[in-house]
């Protein structure tokens, strides 16, 4: 059940927080998600903090899916890692007009991919239910 939700989750949602560790604090912005089954991904220009900050520290913790309707909603806080891919067919996976803003296509040398393996998921808030930990094997 938890896996099926937390699918549903990820596969409805696609703006969460993403932290990341900044000259030793964590540091959290909302990041744009998109995702392969629990395999997450989201663009970023390579001249960002977040970029530094995972290379020095690969870990994140990513909260998504809460839709703001009060006490029970459902959402997702995922602990992962985070990798850059530079790979041509995911950022042609990846890319959709929302990111015209920051870049000028898929092939823009500044966007790269982040991608987040999680090493845990946990589905919170199901109606004051203990949270729910997904089988990721």
């Amino acid at each position: 059940m938890a896996k099926e939700l937390a699918l549903k989750i990820l596969n409805d949602s696609k703006i969460g927080t993403m932290a990341t560790i900044q000259q030793n604090k964590p540091h959290s912005r909302f990041m744009t998600f998109f995702n392969d089954e629990f395999i997450l991904y989201t663009a970023t220009s390579k001249k960002t903090h977040k970029v530094e900050d995972v290379q020095k520290n690969p870990n994140t913790h990513i909260l998504i899916g809460y839709e703001g309707k009060g006490l029970g909603d459902s959402f997702l806080e995922i602990e992962g890692t985070v990798e850059e891919s530079d790979e041509e067919n995911l950022k042609e996976k990846v890319w959709n007009d929302d990111l015209k803003g920051w870049f000028t296509g898929p092939e823009d040398p500044d966007l790269t991919i982040l991608k987040i393996t999680p090493t845990q998921i946990r589905v919170m808030n199901t109606k004051g239910e203990e949270p729910l930990v997904v089988d990721l094997n």
